[in-house]
């Protein structure tokens, strides 16, 4: 039997994220102001194909977690070789001085991000799970929360530090704390990150996530007509 991290995109929108999906035949993708990413539960045929077509739009571009070969016509944008890491061996530390972020932080969360690129974020991603934050003088500085939700597991994502408050600790008791509260519930916490990002790695390594597999992250072009 496949392990439910071996599409989690399709585990979450079919389980715990169910709320924030979109039903197109066999494929679902979070509501487009949530997230970017969609599910589908297998190599996509034809009618799959066409469903993530329409999400899409003619000419459009969407995300894609997946590698099985694109239809005619269909471009690749970008594409991002990834990692991803098991916390099995994570049980976290609570951060006692990082606040719990709400949807009137999201102003300030979106600033950040835009400062500090650490991936996709919109203005609807906190719904995803819990979001921790440290400010400074009320300025949002560091903060990292909980994006995919496959049941049993939470993906700790939006791992960023303001660049003049690097080198504090702030990612790893941000990581740890958010972890912490994925314990609580009695999940297990896991992380994706791009496999160029050896710095980010390598942190996440000293905290106790191991590599389970490789992934590729791709953004693709449906034909215009």
């Amino acid at each position: 039997m496949a392990h439910v991290l071996d599409n989690p995109g399709w585990a979450a929108l079919t389980g715990p994220h169910a709320h924030l999906a979109e039903v197109r035949g066999g494929v679902r993708r979070y509501q487009p102001d949530v997230s970017v990413f969609l599910g589908v539960p297998g190599d996509p045929n034809p009618e799959e194909w066409a469903a993530i077509a329409s999400f899409a739009g003619p000419g459009g571009t969407i995300s894609l977690t997946f590698d099985a070969p694109l239809p005619d016509g269909w471009e690749i944008v970008q594409n991002i070789d990834g990692v991803q890491l098991d916390g099995s061996a994570v049980w976290g530390q609570p951060f006692d001085e990082a606040v719990v972020l709400t949807p009137d932080d999201v102003p300030d969360m979106l600033d950040l991000v835009a400062r500090t690129e650490p991936g996709p974020f919109l203005p609807r991603t906190i719904e995803m799970g819990t979001y921790l934050g440290v400010r400074h003088e009320g300025k949002l500085v560091a903060m990292a929360g909980e994006r995919l939700h496959p049941p049993g597991w939470t993906e700790i994502s939006a791992v960023c530090t303001d660049a003049s408050f690097r080198g504090q600790g702030l990612a790893t008791r941000l990581v740890l704390g958010v972890a912490a509260g994925i314990r609580a519930r009695g999940e297990t916490p896991f992380m994706h990150a791009s496999a160029s990002n050896v710095n980010a790695i390598r942190l996440y390594e000293k905290l106790g996530f191991t590599l389970r597999a490789r992934r590729l992250f791709r953004q693709v072009r449906v034909p215009a007509g």
